[in-house]
């Protein structure tokens, strides 16, 4: 794909960015690629600092704090009722739920309640992330930020209130370092193993095993093979995923009593811990404490078979549902060659030709839709409420994934019939927010300028309404895909 300035502008802040701000075609058109060099090189890239937000252990013991008092609140209740010998205030099943959830407010319910302190930090640490993506030149940070916290997701209704946290501790510091750093870092991270639940593993021969007549609990080290190195065919076999587990039992988190550590905070219970050697990958590993699960990590983040892994997801996220063979291979021989070294991962893709000639044929995720829509409106929003809202709506909830493997990232995901119309609806909420102050076709100068097709730009001429033409620069091919 031939471009002119503008046009390779226009493709760095969509494809590789998360969209135009005012001004930010022009100021990049002379260098593109310069302009996405610049960002990665940027100090602190990647980085949230904000003194307001709570580390994931202060997260989590908030969590604990709360969950005490609401299960004190419900003891009273039930004494109450019952010393009153009244049958309205029984408890139901719903009630007597332990709640280590950090739910958000359903969108559009009649009587919202007021929001609960671990509610509130969520809402925090959205702000912040929304902040950061509002504020981005480009954005292409973000979006490796975006890309590895999909990767290696947790869900926020699972994860006591850390999962922003988790993403500002375990992904954003490694961003641009090495691929095994942040593998140790999220696999280590109490978000993660509370979300696979390997706090419940525990080694068939050691002493809490034994003692408590329990074992072995293989979600962690499955997911690790299939969906965080490895890759489904990647070579590995069911006995892999047995001998990774017995690697990592005793790794945990110290709960709310702080028995084993500083609630909150990893730890490794040698009490639960597998003893003795495991074979991972046709490889021994001797050594019986936590240094025998870091050591098959390492191993791990430099297998082949991840190098191939990651390339293809890389390129998948950025360039096209069917990436160019040719582009994939050059991302994996720099991922090997290099050691997993993730800055020059993201050289790589911007400095291919493939990266840059493939048409801009993505469709953006609810989430990059929504930033793209906002920063458009070169405002930073007060209130996450609308976002989380959207985004709901749209089957994308922040830090929410229906499962391990993350949100999907395909067209077939996000361009069906029904998700369409609902873009559409939010489309329009939006150009009716903007519609007496934004001429449209100003917009859509923001948006592609010399890139917008002949189509598009008609369509939005023949526009019945200011909102209308608004509404319908959202959903352009121009604005909707990356």
């Amino acid at each position: 794909m031939s471009l002119d300035a503008k046009g390779g502008a226009a493709l760095a802040l969509h494809r590789f960015g998360l969209g135009p701000r005012a001004g930010s075609i022009a100021a990049i058109a002379s260098d593109p690629r310069g302009a996405l060099l610049e960002e990665i090189e940027k100090p602190g890239a990647g980085q949230i600092v904000n003194a307001d937000l709570l580390t994931s252990a202060q997260a989590a013991r908030l969590n604990f704090a709360y969950n005490q008092q609401q299960q004190a609140k419900r003891i009273a209740a039930r004494v109450s009722a019952e010393q009153q010998k009244t049958t309205m205030a029984v408890m139901t099943p719903e009630d007597t739920k332990p709640d280590d959830t950090a739910m958000m407010t359903v969108p559009g319910a009649a009587e919202p309640q007021p929001a609960t302190p671990p509610q509130r930090n969520v809402n925090r640490e959205v702000e912040a992330r929304i902040a950061a993506a509002m504020n981005a030149e480009i954005g292409f940070i973000e979006r490796l930020v975006w890309f590895w916290s999909n990767h290696f997701c947790v869900s926020v209704d699972v994860v006591l209130n850390m999962a922003g946290g988790y993403e500002r501790e375990a992904i954003r510091p490694h961003v641009l370092g090495r691929f095994a750093d942040m593998l140790k870092a999220v696999e280590q991270h109490p978000a993660m193993l509370f979300f696979l639940d390997n706090q419940q593993s525990l080694g068939p021969d050691s002493r809490a095993g034994r003692n408590r007549n329990r074992g072995l609990n293989e979600n962690l080290a499955r997911e690790i093979m299939e969906l965080h190195v490895l890759g489904v065919g990647g070579g590995y076999t069911q006995a892999d995923v047995t001998s990774l587990a017995n690697v990592i039992t005793g790794w945990t988190y110290a709960g709310r009593l702080g028995q084993l550590g500083a609630p909150g905070t990893f730890v490794f219970n040698a009490n639960a811990h597998q003893p003795g050697a495991q074979r991972v990958m046709g490889k021994i590993y001797g050594a019986s404490d936590v240094t025998q699960g870091e050591a098959v990590l390492a191993d791990l983040a430099r297998h082949p078979s991840t190098a191939k892994f990651i390339a293809g997801k890389f390129a998948r996220h950025f360039v096209a549902d069917d990436p160019p063979p040719a582009l994939v291979a050059q991302l994996a021989d720099v991922f090997a060659r290099t050691d997993g070294d993730l800055k020059a991962l993201a050289l790589a893709l911007v400095d291919s030709d493939d990266a840059w000639k493939a048409p801009l044929a993505k469709m953006r995720s609810p989430y990059e839709f929504l930033v793209a829509s906002g920063r458009l409106q070169t405002q930073i929003p007060n209130d996450p409420g609308r976002y989380l809202g959207a985004l709901n709506t749209l089957g994308q909830p922040l830090w929410s994934p229906a499962g391990p493997n993350g949100f999907a990232d395909s067209n077939a995901a996000w361009a069906a019939p029904e998700g369409i119309k609902l873009r559409l609806d939010i489309s329009a909420q939006i150009a009716s927010r903007l519609a007496d102050g934004v001429d449209p076709r100003d917009l859509l100068e923001l948006v592609a300028a010399d890139a917008a097709s002949v189509e598009t730009r008609k369509t939005i001429e023949r526009a019945e309404s200011r909102q209308q033409a608004l509404a319908l620069l959202l959903m352009s091919p121009e604005f909707q895909r990356r």
